[in-house]
């Protein structure tokens, strides 16, 4: 028998354990093991609210969850209940797929300032993660928003909506109390390249578009020559095609999310607090680099969000690539016994469904790996370590009464409404 530990219950995890699964068919035992009592990971807190139909690829996960040798171990802290030195005397192969919760840092003068925060704050606050459910972000003034992808366009949007919009989401509800009573007249999303060089999806970016209250706001100056594009790839001409679209038709709506290309944040003034944020305007260098001009402005604004990337949390005494932000690996082995897969292997790049091969990668070499096992103590010997420790474990099962209480919670026509504290989840099952 071969025994198996997954650090981690997001998309990479769970294809990960799927593809084990396929691999060793009864001939395996995986425990899948997470710090919060809930799964799914980025699924639950990073997706945006108003963005379901991504959520449900949870069922695919839920699957591969409710069979007999997959268990879900909630409630488990790395490090404290359990340290990875421990994990690999009991199990064959520990996979850390720990994903990148925590956001890279805003390396500017006044990003201290209250008012400043990052996007896996400000996303896990309109989503409900424990972590991050008190935040209050101030939400009477400008916001900036820093940063040229699809979580840049989340929050934009998010902070956009109006409560009807919001219809059929689960944003939680002190979230969506929060919006009901702010007054942001403008968010300004700050690139420090052009259109050109932005990493939005058509999706995400055709959305602004269809707003209530806001609309986009693109200077027709910034746009290259039209003939350009067609050395983009299909779905980047089509963003830009959507770019170009919100420079040619504005409309008259008390919201305005203003794209401000080839400009570079430098720093962030205020007394006590955000006021401003000073912007140096770039141009591009051939190689598609930008430097600054030297010519600077400032943006008034009352709330910070920087959208610029994610970070793998290090780990003690496990080998980590601080430039990339991610866990020292080759091709996913880190050390003997030890993997990691998604974002805590390549950094957080791609979609939810890239984890899918990237965990059937993994598992190949876990297979070649360990071979039929070396006779560890796998699932008995994680729950006799628990014992000792008074770790209240928290299963699937466990799990399928915290959600049954959160969807009969939920707001009118809302799929769910989420606890947004370890205590209230503990409680509920």
């Amino acid at each position: 028998m071969r025994h198996i530990a997954i650090i981690g219950s997001g998309p990479a995890g769970y294809y990960t354990a799927e593809a084990c699964q396929k691999s060793f068919g009864d001939e395996v035992r995986i425990d899948i093991i997470d710090r919060l009592p809930v799964p799914f990971g980025l699924i639950r807190t990073g997706v945006a609210p108003d963005h379901q139909s991504i959520k449900g690829v949870s069922r695919r996960y839920e699957a591969t969850a409710l069979t007999d040798n997959v268990r879900f171990a909630g409630n488990v802290t790395l490090g404290k209940d359990a340290s990875i030195e421990e994990l690999l005397g009991l199990y064959d192969a520990v996979v850390l797929a720990t994903g990148a919760p925590n956001d890279r840092p805003l390396d500017l003068p006044g990003a201290d300032l209250p008012g400043v925060t990052g996007s896996a704050a400000f996303v896990g606050w309109y989503n409900g993660h424990p972590d991050h459910a008190a935040l209050a972000p101030a939400l009477n003034g400008g916001a900036v928003v820093i940063g040229n992808g699809n979580v840049a366009l989340d929050v934009a949007r998010v902070l956009a909506k109006t409560e009807s919009e919001f219809a059929g989401s689960d944003i939680v509800n002190h979230a969506l109390d929060a919006l009901r009573g702010a007054t942001v007249p403008s968010i300004t999303i700050l690139g420090r390249r052009g259109p050109h060089q932005i990493a939005m999806t058509p999706k995400e970016l055709g959305e602004l578009g269809e707003l209530e209250r806001a609309v986009p706001v693109v200077d027709y100056a910034d746009l290259p020559p039209v003939e350009d594009d067609a050395a983009l790839d299909p779905g980047q001409r089509k963003s830009v095609t959507h770019l170009r679209n919100f420079a040619a038709h504005s409309a008259d709506k008390p919201i305005r999310i203003i794209f401000d290309f080839f400009a570079m944040p430098v720093a962030i003034e205020g007394d006590g607090k955000v006021e401003r944020v000073i912007v140096e305007r770039t141009a591009l260098d051939a190689d598609g680099s930008a430097r600054g001009t030297g010519e600077t402005y400032a943006i008034p604004a009352g709330l910070v969000v920087s959208c610029i990337g994610y970070r793998t949390p290090p780990i003690p005494g496990i080998p980590y690539d601080d430039r990339a932000g991610r866990f020292a690996n080759d091709e996913g082995r880190v050390m003997p016994g030890l993997y990691a897969v998604g974002w805590a292997r390549r950094g957080p790049t791609g979609t939810i469904g890239t984890n899918r091969p990237d965990g059937f990668a993994i598992a190949e070499k876990i297979a070649a790996d360990i071979g039929e096992g070396a006779g560890k103590q796998g699932r008995a010997g994680l729950d006799s370590l628990l014992q000792s420790r008074g770790v209240d474990l928290v299963t699937f099962r466990d799990w399928q009464k915290i959600d049954t209480a959160e969807i009969a919670a939920a707001r009118a026509g809302a799929p769910r409404e989420k606890f947004t504290s370890v205590e209230a989840m503990l409680g509920a099952r």
